[in-house]
């Protein structure tokens, strides 16, 4: 069974051209199939403000309403997910970039508005397996962005994290996954402001521990949720780190049962 690698780039890093330049170098060195999901909730909140749009949050998540999908869909499926893909094809990694509505990739239904209207955001349903199976083999690497689509022509903005843990447990079956979430800090801290308070392993009962402790970062609850479902779906590795987790040996943290 292949060894396929699902990436996740968030954070502070995709915001920032060098940093985003050296993590794609690293990712189109990397052997064999490979998927890359990417995200950029800060650049759309910048852009909405520049526009005079109001960016409205509830516990931390973004209402998207009409304008702000328009944003969104901009910035993720044109700016952020092309330029990406013309950088991996610099770097000699043929990819294509994907939302959920292209060849029917990534199917989701819009989020019910009780207890809180979040707008236009879904949740994942479904997974085109096949289609992402046919591009691997041709030895293209899909690219996508944090957009899915109802099947009814409405494109839905959708939780990078839960893209990645989606796609990689869907293809749990057919190559030995490895989920791979790489953002700006060294993994899970105990301490956000203390890089040394690094988590080396986490299961799941430490997890909960550290949860009802209040120790864990609230955004980085959802993610872990994200890690704990993967590995019992049949991915193989799951880790949370640095960039550079990908092609060299660094501190991160690695989730396990």
């Amino acid at each position: 069974m292949d060894k396929l690698h699902v990436v996740k780039i968030g954070g502070n890093v995709i915001e920032n051209r060098e940093a985003l330049l050296d993590f794609l170098t690293d990712f189109a060195a990397l052997k064999g199939p490979k998927i890359l999901v990417h995200g950029g909730g800060k650049e759309a909140t910048q852009m909405a403000e520049k526009l005079g749009i109001k960016v409205q949050l509830i516990e931390g998540r973004r209402v998207t309403d009409a304008q702000n999908l328009e944003i969104i869909t901009m910035l993720y499926a044109g700016k952020l997910n092309k330029t990406i893909v013309a950088q991996l094809q610099r770097l000699n990694c043929n990819s294509l970039g994907l939302t959920g509505a292209d060849g029917n990739s990534i199917l989701a239904k819009k989020r019910p508005p009780h207890p809180i209207d979040f707008g236009f955001v879904g949740d994942l349903t479904e997974v085109n397996h096949k289609l992402f199976q046919l591009l691997l083999k041709n030895g293209i690497s899909p690219v996508c962005c944090a957009l899915s689509h109802d099947g009814n022509g409405q494109l839905l903005n959708t939780n990078a994290d839960t893209i990645a843990a989606t796609v990689a447990s869907s293809l749990a079956p057919y190559f030995e996954v490895h989920l791979n979430y790489c953002f700006e800090k060294n993994g899970v801290l105990k301490d956000l402001n203390d890089g040394s308070s690094l988590i080396q392993i986490l299961d799941e009962a430490l997890y909960h521990d550290l949860k009802s402790k209040g120790i864990l970062h609230t955004g980085m609850l959802p993610k872990l949720h994200n890690c704990f479902l993967a590995l019992k779906a049949g991915v193989t590795k799951v880790r949370i780190g640095n960039p550079k987790m990908i092609t060299e040996t660094v501190n991160c943290t690695q989730i396990t049962n």
